[in-house]
């Protein structure tokens, strides 16, 4: 024995020992060389053979010779604190290993999953929201009463249809806004803002009825500079690349394009409202619309309404010079409600009260689409492919669609959709630059239309670069959690196409698109209407994805086999993140809530390992997922059964939420 001693003292075997220290392993150290703290842990064989780093200081760990001549000399300190929590880490990693959930609280846990999605969402809506709380508040308000007193369930298409016509800058949008309640449409004093038609349910007392707006209508032949300046056009913005032919044959068109919109909803109306400006008073313009409607709609109800009367005894010598239009003049105001409660009785007198279908199945949700993207990609024309007719205006003028159209639609399997065309979205700057509201407005009317969306068809041009903008499009559609797929439309334009275009095509946009890198592509053609069905059926995959729901047996296994795979990393105090237990707390998009030891100590890169796991095992294409980090402190156990915390502890431990997506 006291050879073999000599031998390990020897300058051999520390020669040897480092050449080789599999072959010649270090001796364990005397009991009587661990200091009392040590001593004093009931440690396992496993925790005495610790690291050697966890047991010398950190200047004594870098040379073996030093090591070495320190433990033969017995002068190792140690770091208490540092050990204390190693072995604490160490023991809660065995616990972990051997923990059956079957003892676990599951239902407060799935509890407590649901709060944290739902505090998380909430917080985000707040970063997000767009309009003020002032006019969210009322918004919310004015469905709330409209809901309570609303009794029918009826679909859009059975209600009957009242038509708000007039020529330029009346105030027909004011006034539906005013009959649908709230911000519907864009109401600016320009004249020629809304241009496509604007569709909303109403109701006044047992009836309930659609109402619909529609663009000024110019009848009078005029010159195209008086054209320009009557509908707001600029041939300068957003038209580079077009020739000058192209851009004056555009503005020649606006107005049989706004007019025959117009056309189509007094077709399909019941009622006619025929608004007219009272302060401006009797024009040429009033008096060709109303010719157009006694020649040809005299079947119809109609009722002209004299705008702008805020004053009653005003109103009535301001309607009194419409009476030679051959209609009863009925003074009004849209923007304070003077006279509407007197319109409506007039609109329901002409209605016939609609009673739904005895087996009327009432649907509960109807998925939207929302189809957003920088301006002249072909939005609009995805959407009328889509529906088969001329729902929305289509020109090469920049800002031709002003509001956000909404659209029933329903697909060839029967699956029903709403489908929101939008404004295009410019940068910020630019639209600050050119100093038009009308612009600003339309590009928060689409902003929104993301948010109450539930799959959003990013459309972006084939032959055009993706830009900085697409970029910040599609983060802002990431952040709000909704479904995506990104739409290359105009494919048509790209020259000398084979095979393989379409997968270099792909590569490019997944490598400049990385925040969509789970967004499936579409290629169309929508002027000529190739492959345009292709965009239904890939935005109903997304939305079955986005609605589906993991069980949690199956969860957590992959999220084993995921950190089995590739385990946390340690930190530098040497301690590992650990995950006890992991379930979807949500769904649309879905949320994913896992309780681990602490959440600091899994790191962005680990996070984004496991959502990459989750989508390669679990699915989810198409749609974004949320992974929400809970630290769970230590169950405390009472009779031998494992007892969560008390609700009054969730709640203080949630101001330390640790979240991350």
């Amino acid at each position: 024995m006291e050879a073999l001693e000599l031998f390990h003292s020897s300058t051999l075997f520390k020669t040897l020992s480092l050449l080789s220290p599999l072959a010649f392993p270090k001796p364990p150290l005397p009991p009587s060389l661990f200091p009392p703290t040590l001593r004093s842990l009931s440690l396992s064989p496993r925790a005495l053979s610790l690291p050697k780093r966890y047991f010398l200081p950190h200047c004594l760990s870098r040379s073996p010779h030093a090591n070495l001549q320190q433990e033969e000399q017995g002068k190792v300190e140690l770091e208490e604190e540092e050990l204390e929590e190693f072995v604490e880490d160490e023991e809660e990693g065995d616990e972990s290993k051997g923990e059956d959930f079957s003892d676990v609280d599951v239902d407060a846990l799935e509890e407590e999953a649901r709060y944290a999605s739902l505090q998380y969402s909430s917080s985000l809506s707040c970063e997000l929201r767009i309009e003020d709380e002032a006019d969210d508040q009322s918004r919310r308000n004015q469905k709330r009463g409209r809901r309570k007193t609303t009794t029918t369930s009826i679909p859009d298409h059975l209600l009957p249809r009242v038509t708000i016509v007039g020529r330029p800058n009346v105030g027909k949008s004011a006034l539906y806004n005013r009959l649908v309640g709230g911000n519907r449409a864009i109401v600016v004093d320009e004249p020629g803002v809304t241009r496509d038609r604007l569709y909303g349910r109403s109701f006044w007392g047992e009836h309930e009825f659609m109402v619909v707006d529609t663009g000024g209508v110019i009848n009078i032949s005029r010159s195209q500079t008086d054209v320009m300046e009557d509908l707001a056009i600029t041939t300068t913005i957003g038209m580079d690349g077009i020739s000058l032919a192209s851009r004056e044959a555009a503005v020649s068109r606006m107005p049989t394009m706004i007019e025959k919109q117009a056309a189509l909803a007094v077709e399909e109306a019941a009622v006619i409202i025929f608004l007219v400006d009272g302060q401006a008073g009797l024009t040429a313009a009033d008096e060709e619309i109303a010719d157009w409607l006694r020649k040809n709609y005299s079947n119809k109800f109609v009722i002209l309404a004299v705008n702008k009367c805020e004053s009653p005894r005003k109103g009535m010598m301001q309607a009194s010079e419409f009476w030679s239009f051959g209609f009863s003049p009925l003074p009004i105001s849209a923007l304070s409600g003077t006279g509407t409660g007197e319109l409506l009785d007039l609109v329901c007198s002409g209605l016939q009260k609609i009673e739904g279908p005895e087996n009327l199945e009432v649907e509960d949700y109807v998925p939207a689409i929302a189809i957003v993207g920088r301006p002249n990609v072909g939005k609009s024309s995805i959407l009328n492919a889509l529906v088969g007719e001329d729902r929305t205006i289509v020109s090469p003028i920049s800002g031709t669609t002003r509001d956000a159209i909404d659209t029933e639609f329903t697909a060839p399997d029967g699956q029903k959709f709403r489908l929101i065309d939008t404004a295009g979205i410019r940068r910020r700057a630019a639209v600050a630059s050119s100093g038009s509201m009308t612009e600003t407005l339309s590009v928060n009317r689409a902003f929104r239309a993301i948010r109450r969306s539930d799959v959003v068809a990013l459309v972006i041009e084939a032959v055009a670069c993706i830009t900085e903008q697409d970029c910040k499009i599609a983060e802002r559609i990431e952040r709000e959690g909704k479904g995506c797929l990104i739409v290359v439309n105009k494919w048509d334009t790209i020259p000398h196409k084979n095979q393989q275009t379409a997968t270099y095509y792909e590569q490019d946009v997944r490598e400049k698109l990385r925040v969509l890198d789970w967004a499936p592509i579409v290629y169309s053609t929508a002027i000529a209407g190739h492959s345009v069905e292709k965009i239904i059926v890939s935005a109903s995959t997304v939305e079955k994805e986005r609605s589906r729901r993991l069980g949690t047996s199956i969860l957590n296994q992959v999220v084993r086999e995921a950190v089995a795979f590739k385990s946390p990393p340690r930190t530098r105090g040497g301690k590992r993140g650990r995950v006890y237990y992991c379930t979807q707390a949500a769904i649309r998009p879905p949320t994913f809530v896992f309780f681990v030891n602490d959440a600091k100590l899994f790191s962005e890169t680990y996070r984004r390992y496991m959502e990459k796991k989750l989508r390669s095992d679990a699915g989810f294409s198409g749609t974004p997922i949320r992974l929400l980090w809970r630290s769970r402190r230590k169950m405390e156990k009472d009779e031998g059964r494992a007892e969560t915390m008390t609700q009054a502890n969730l709640v203080a431990r949630d101001r330390n939420l640790a979240l991350a997506s």
